[in-house]
């Protein structure tokens, strides 16, 4: 590049890509969970994930939960964080890719039985290919 050109690319900024970790290899090793079609279901036009902390904090739930805890199942527990994320979109007065939310989950600790109230955010961010994709993530995850 020419002192006097301006930069073509981002290569010529930053130079060539050194790693890229991809969504698909983020499903692949179980870093993100897709919450498949109880997504549209919900009112979600673009795919949706959860990052594995999200799943295990507030959809995880196995059969011996109940006989500890309360009766609950994962097909429930996602449908209320995807229905509270359509909410906050909804309600949402401002624009940007990254919303803040809350709902109550029962936590999976062998003995609560009443719901504590969790921080969540989404982000709407480009997929593989570029497409929007949506990502539910804890706070402090990136």
């Amino acid at each position: 590049m020419k002192d006097n050109q301006p930069p073509s690319s981002l290569n010529d900024i930053f130079g060539p890509v050194i790693v890229r970790y991809t969504r698909a290899q983020a499903f692949e090793e179980g870093v993100l969970v897709d919450a498949g079609s109880l997504a549209s279901e919900a009112g979600f036009q673009w795919p949706v994930a959860l990052t594995r902390a999200v799943w295990e904090d507030c959809v995880a739930w196995q059969v011996a939960d109940n006989q500890r805890q309360i009766g609950q199942d994962p097909t429930g527990r996602l449908w209320d964080v995807l229905v509270m994320a359509v909410m906050a979109i909804r309600g949402s007065a401002r624009g940007g890719n990254q919303l803040s939310f809350s709902l109550y989950r029962v936590p999976r600790d062998g003995v609560s039985v009443t719901a504590d109230k969790v921080s969540l955010k989404l982000i709407v961010g480009p997929g593989d290919q570029g497409e929007p994709v949506i990502t539910i993530l804890q706070p402090h995850e990136d």
